[in-house]
């Protein structure tokens, strides 16, 4: 027999998802089993197109859905559950979800016993983190408690859970269906995530639905299937009942699988010493306190005010996708670590921002240009050409251009200070131009002059923004100085300690006395513009007396000016 590339391949991905599918449970290569609290065991950084996911976990080699859709179907045909059941539950047990059994509900309880038995023991040692919240919510909804367990067969108990249909967190919401219950899904937060708001939510959607059919089987199984293909399934076949509708060939097998996985979950762990489950170590329940914040606030900063570790705010607030508070939002209540309330409220008022940049290095390669480059970075030519000392926009490749991107850090002012404001530590801060801003309004904020930013970035007059945009400003904050402009001298109190300053030159002069020119140290900022406004000169006359061949000047290179 002759094999060829394409045969090996192919016979090694049957052998390799044989594997998976027959030792999903047993087999642990990702870590999905190991034991410790962290919230999730893996991130996968999975990218959709309308979704932020970068930091949810594939579902489907959790859930091992191949093995038990397998099992599943050598179950046969779904039959209504006999009057007397095989398996009754424990006579101390109470339930508050209908509890029946037949040869599906024994499958699953002999998959989680079995094949599935470390997964199983990991969510129930998960359940620990969330009864207490979700008992509460279902209980609140006055809908069965027992369906916390449906969050252990959909997601479970990841609040990071993303499956392939784009349902989100522990409850699995879609996106349309998690707005219809007021879960807010934007660019900066996603409450799916949230697992009080999303639970809160899932009971509301399960009470409605048990309102529409009357029967929680069919309810839970709508609650996957969706409403509408329950409904037309009931009038269809002529059935009230989820066995009858079971029995049909209406319902997909990953749908009518919900409800005997549900109730054998919630059996097994109702009762887990009887089923062979002991030494669980559960997760300590669900605790936190809140504070309000502004928008933006990153969770390093919420960190740095509560006394703990941007992991834990992170774990907190997963519902926070850009890693801060929404911008589109005056407040924001965050979740911090429990008994930590006091000492954030009280620091909170001493939170000192830090601006600053930070260089990334591109390599250039052939076919890129200056405009290209910008672009995918998201940075003005100006800024590029300035901070590499380049005259022009021609790139060799093989070279590097460091490439600029705003930071902030925080630290925390002395007991007793109030009014805490930013500081800029670097020379460079890049600004983000926001709806509203103004030069005017940018330039009292840094406490530069306008003309200082428009010459920075080669804008043609004040006016000449648009939001989007970024601005680069150069800010000394170790030295001070003269302001050029006459109005800016009335303001120097607040100028001083941020805006870089023309030096004091050096005059050359004749034996009379008389300057006849003068040197001038070219600072981070300076433009010919800038600079012939100080002096009151020309910048054809700059470029003249220093045979300048462009209007590129570099800091710490000195300018010869003459007087007259």
């Amino acid at each position: 027999m002759i094999f060829n590339s394409v045969t090996f391949r192919s016979i090694f991905l049957s052998l390799a998802l044989i594997s998976f599918v027959s030792g999903c449970a047993s087999v642990d290569p990702l870590g999905f089993f190991q034991q410790d609290n962290s919230t999730s065991p893996a991130e996968h950084n999975l990218t959709d197109g309308s979704e932020n996911v970068s930091d949810l976990i594939d579902l489907e080699p959790l859930m091992c859905l191949d093995e038990e859709l397998h099992e599943l179907n050598l179950t046969g045909i779904w039959n209504p559950p006999p009057e007397t059941s095989p398996l009754p539950p424990a006579e101390t047990v109470q339930y508050n979800f209908p509890i029946v059994f037949n040869k599906q509900v024994e499958m699953y309880m002999q998959l989680f016993q079995g094949k599935q038995r470390r997964q199983f023991a990991r969510w129930l040692e998960k359940s620990g983190k969330y009864k207490t919240l979700m008992v509460e919510e279902l209980k609140r909804s006055g809908v069965p408690t027992d369906l916390m367990y449906l969050s252990m067969i959909e997601s479970g108990f990841y609040e990071l859970a993303y499956s392939r249909s784009k349902a989100v967190g522990l409850w699995q919401f879609m996106k349309g269906t998690g707005r219809q219950y007021h879960l807010k899904v934007d660019r900066y937060v996603d409450e799916r995530r949230d697992p009080v708001k999303a639970t809160r939510a899932a009971a509301a959607y399960l009470s409605d639905l048990y309102k529409e059919f009357g029967d929680w089987h069919l309810a839970v199984a709508a609650y996957n299937g969706g409403p509408g293909k329950i409904r037309s399934g009931l009038r269809r076949h002529k059935v009230d009942n989820f066995w009858d509708l079971a029995s049909k060939k209406h319902l997909k097998l990953e749908t009518k699988r919900y409800v005997p996985k549900l109730i054998a979950a919630l059996v097994i762990a109702k009762d887990p010493e009887k089923y062979g489950f002991t030494n669980l170590h559960y997760q300590a329940a669900l605790q936190y306190d809140t504070i309000t914040v502004g928008p933006n606030m990153s969770l390093s900063a919420i960190a740095l005010i509560s006394d703990s570790t941007e992991k834990e705010i992170k774990a907190l607030n997963h519902e926070l996708k850009r890693g801060k508070t929404p911008a589109n939002q005056a407040r924001y209540v965050a979740n911090i670590p429990h008994a930590t309330g006091a000492i954030a409220k009280k620091n909170i008022s001493r939170l000192h921002s830090i601006a600053s940049t930070g260089y990334k290095t591109h390599r250039i390669r052939k076919g890129d240009t200056l405009t290209k480059i910008c672009r995918r970075y998201d940075v003005n030519k100006t800024t590029l050409l300035k901070v590499n000392n380049l005259h022009s926009s021609k790139l060799r490749p093989g070279h590097n251009l460091r490439i600029p991107y705003s930071t902030v850090s925080y630290q925390l002012l002395p007991e007793g200070s109030k009014n805490a404001m930013a500081a800029y530590k670097d020379s460079l801060i890049l600004h983000r131009i926001k709806k509203g801003d103004t030069i005017s309004k940018i330039s009292y904020m840094y406490k530069v002059p306008v003309e200082l930013i428009v010459a920075w970035n080669g804008l043609k007059n004040a006016h000449s923004i648009r939001a989007g945009q970024q601005l680069a400003l150069y800010i000394d904050r170790g030295n001070t100085g003269r302001i050029a402009k006459k109005k800016m001298r009335q303001d120097s109190e607040d100028y001083n300690s941020n805006l870089v300053v023309l030096r004091p030159y050096k005059k050359k002069r004749h034996s009379n006395g008389d300057p006849v020119y003068q040197f001038y140290s070219v600072k981070n900022g300076d433009s010919l513009w800038s600079i012939s406004r100080r002096f009151r000169i020309s910048t054809r006359d700059i470029k003249r007396w220093n045979n300048l061949k462009s209007n590129l000047i570099h800091p710490g290179s000195t300018l010869k000016l003459k007087k007259g």
